[in-house]
């Protein structure tokens, strides 16, 4: 009766029992995974949010497939305002990243073809993937005193079926951005290969260095999908506001473009308040990100001042993003490491194989979890070690 794309193997694996179990106990716990910035403590302009999503305006049904234009025009001034062009009529609202890959997905592939993916990194791609019925091919990133592509395993995983590279900037959980140098071998490589570039830039406004930030928005050399949203942008996740930019050759833009619009129209997605809402959340945007910014900054202190006494433990390099990969001393499984701070000491952190990492020893933990929660729990964590 069910389609085999969604016969997925449900049962949750140990650390999600192990969790499920904490919560029943009522035990306290030492979340260092939070990902949701409207549940960490940050305060809210709750007047101005409330306040944009109230335009009468709304109340009229006007249906376009790409989105309003006052909508698409504020994403273009969020672009222009990094020293980006990005013209009104190359972007498309949806209501998530998630939707921006799919739409992606349909407009580039058949059943069966190939996207590559980067190795560590999220682990939603598997479900959209096997929902459009794509296949994703997996291509490392490597580690030497910061991260970056290893462009000898791109080019290995490149077959005919391959339709495009996926590209997270900075990528989730290792934060590092895409160089200029590696911008330009991507592009010649894509090229050479007959490949789009998919860019999610969801994390790009929280940068940590000085390493500078290139946005495949500007790409006008090769067909490319940038995505982004108010999520990460503005904190606000549950407003379900995101978009997909196309950029390449006009010819290409043009026919992706029509093809796009099909798909958009077809799924008419996006509700009327929260794109009139849009142009205030993105003027507001800088508020929240502040106190994101701050937060992140102040956990990434007390992790390295507890990190200085600890020579067992390492924490890898990064520019930007929420996430910080810790090194640990791999004498167990990752999984089993943190099943036990779990049950003995109430820590909740994710292990390295949930992000793919290829190896042993890495866990990983969220720099915009609560200043003392974060604190304690790291204290937790090296006193394993």
């Amino acid at each position: 009766m069910f389609s085999d794309r969604t016969n997925w193997n449900l049962r949750p694996n140990r650390l999600a029992d192990t969790f499920t179990r904490h919560r029943v106990e009522g035990r306290r716990l030492l979340d260092l995974t939070a990902s949701n910035p409207t549940q960490c403590g940050f305060a809210y302009d709750e007047r101005a949010i409330l306040a944009a999503l109230s335009n009468p305006s709304a109340l009229t049904y006007e249906p376009q497939p790409r989105g309003l234009e006052i909508a698409r025009h504020s994403v273009a001034q969020y672009y222009a305002d990094a020293g980006v062009s990005v013209p009104v009529d190359d972007l498309i609202l949806t209501t998530s990243t998630s939707e921006a890959y799919t739409f992606a997905f349909r407009a580039l592939c058949n059943p069966g073809d190939e996207i590559l993916i980067p190795q560590p990194s999220y682990p939603l791609f598997e479900l959209l993937a096997e929902i459009q019925d794509v296949k994703l091919v997996r291509y490392s990133l490597v580690y030497d005193h910061g991260w970056q592509i290893d462009f000898h395993s791109l080019e290995r995983t490149i077959s005919p079926r391959a339709r495009a590279v996926v590209v997270v900037n900075p990528n989730n959980p290792t934060g590092n951005y895409v160089r200029s140098v590696e911008f330009a071998r991507l592009n010649a490589i894509c090229f050479n290969h007959g490949l789009a570039i998919l860019a999610d830039e969801v994390f790009s406004d929280y940068g940590l260095t000085e390493a500078p930030r290139l946005s495949f928005a500007s790409n006008v050399d090769l067909l490319t999908f940038t995505m982004s949203g108010v999520s990460k942008i503005c904190g606000l996740p549950q407003m379900k506001i995101a978009w997909l930019i196309a950029g390449g050759p006009k010819d290409l833009k043009t026919e992706v473009m029509a093809r796009l619009e099909v798909v958009a129209d077809t799924y008419l997605s996006m509700s009327a308040p929260a794109q009139y809402a849009l142009p205030e959340f993105l003027k507001g945007r800088h508020a929240i990100q502040k106190q994101i910014s701050d937060r992140v900054v102040t956990n990434l202190q007390r992790l390295d001042a507890l990190l200085g006494a600890r020579g067992a433990c390492s924490r890898l390099k990064f520019d930007a993003g929420w996430y910080a990969v810790i090194r640990v001393p791999a004498t167990r499984s990752d999984e089993d490491l943190a099943i036990d701070l779990l049950t003995a000491h109430d820590v909740y952190v994710h292990p390295g194989h949930f992000y793919d990492f290829g190896s042993e020893g890495y866990l990983v933990v969220s720099l915009i979890t609560p200043t003392a929660v974060f604190s304690e729990g790291i204290e937790r964590i090296f006193s394993v070690f």
